[in-house]
């Protein structure tokens, strides 16, 4: 769909991020035409919309945004192109940058609704939530026993690993804190002050009597994998050099991991080696694992994730974790990744210095500003 006004500046969108956050760019004096179907564009179909000269490029992590297709915007005035999501490892950031092209994302307002999912996730996987459901609905369940047909696991007092201490993992670890449980963190870059922020909250918590006196630490990935009952994944998918995170949880790092510790993924598919994965679980080398996100999405019907026998162990969503009504669709850019989005188009679109741009990943260097 097309919407009006028409003659000005074109931006095409490639997915409906709803009508208040289109209505922005409308009211911003800009033409906007909306990709009018639930299934991504088509490669084909993005080149000739961007060879067609629009101006702004809305994109969510379904497109593929490379080298010729960027080489093709800066070619028919293409200025931004502005990604509704966190991750931008569908987009050659690095062409863009050789083109002219600044990209924008949409961090933190989408930290406090992904972590807490990835929270939930841990206690529906432990607790196992819903095969529990699924044996009321089926009708089978026919008596109340102590522990027939199975079991779960507690989620509160036990040790979480948190891999990477980015905005949503340290979010995640507010949200673990409340929990009593003790914190493992592990990242390449240590945040101690936020680490010594957190353990004057735990022990606050014990001092007024709220649970047992719990503790958060930086320490080793060998340490945080052989020693945690939930590892909880938060890193970025990198694909390429010495800080490549692709396969990051392979086969080796899996077994680990204790036999009775859980997996959690709620940040890029590809981060996990779901190969290896189907592997340890099958054979009881970790007790089970919660994914929101996987290599190819929707989920292929011949994944070994999707093998019966891991019906206790396993729990697998369909890449919502940030999917709650003010995250993903608000127009306000404080609150929503539409409306963070819609803002950078319009701020860019309007002659702002992608240097002053503040959702810019590739902002480009010192100079002479390159909207003069």
């Amino acid at each position: 769909m097309i919407l009006a006004p028409m003659s000005a500046p074109r931006v095409f969108v490639t997915a409906d991020i709803g009508k208040e956050a289109l209505r922005r760019l409308v009211d911003s004096g800009f033409e906007v035409e909306v990709h009018p179907v639930i299934e991504p564009p088509s490669y084909d179909l993005l080149t000739v919309k961007v060879g067609s000269g629009v101006e702004g490029l809305v994109t969510t992590i379904r497109d593929r945004i490379d080298d010729p297709l960027l080489a093709l915007g800066a070619a028919h005035g293409l200025k931004i192109v502005a990604q509704v999501a966190v991750g931008y490892d569908n987009i050659d950031v690095a062409a863009a940058s050789r083109h002219g092209i600044p990209v924008a994302n949409t961090p933190e307002v989408l930290s406090d609704a992904t972590a807490e999912f990835a929270f939930f996730m841990m206690g529906a996987v432990a607790r196992k939530l819903y095969p529990s459901e699924e044996l009321v609905r089926s009708g089978r369940w026919g008596v109340w026993h102590p522990h027939h047909p199975w079991l779960g696991d507690n989620v509160t007092g036990k040790t979480v690993a948190v891999i990477g201490t980015g905005r949503i993992g340290k979010a995640f670890v507010h949200k673990c804190a409340g929990f009593d449980m003790d914190v493992l963190c592990y990242s390449r870059t240590r945040d101690e002050a936020f680490a010594q922020a957190v353990q004057k909250v735990m022990d606050l918590r014990a001092e007024l009597g709220f649970g047992r006196r719990r503790t958060i630490r930086y320490t080793s990935l060998d340490e945080a994998l052989t020693t945690a009952d939930f590892v909880s994944l938060h890193l970025p998918l990198i694909r390429t050099g010495s800080s490549s995170t692709l396969h990051f949880m392979n086969e080796a790092r899996l077994r680990q991991m204790k036999p009775d510790a859980y997996l959690v993924n709620t940040t890029r598919g590809p981060v996990v080696d779901e190969q290896a994965l189907a592997r340890v679980l099958q054979d009881g080398t970790i007790a089970g694992a919660a994914l929101d996100v996987f290599d190819k999405e929707p989920l292929p019907e011949d994944s070994p994730l999707r093998d019966e026998r891991l019906f206790l162990k396993l729990r697998l969503f369909n890449h919502l974790g940030s999917g709650t009504y003010e995250t993903r669709l608000s127009p306000d850019p404080n609150i929503g990744m539409a409306g963070r989005a819609v803002q950078s188009v319009i701020d860019c679109l309007r002659g702002a210095d992608p240097r002053e741009m503040p959702w810019v990943v590739n902002r480009p260097p010192k100079g002479p500003s390159p909207n003069a």
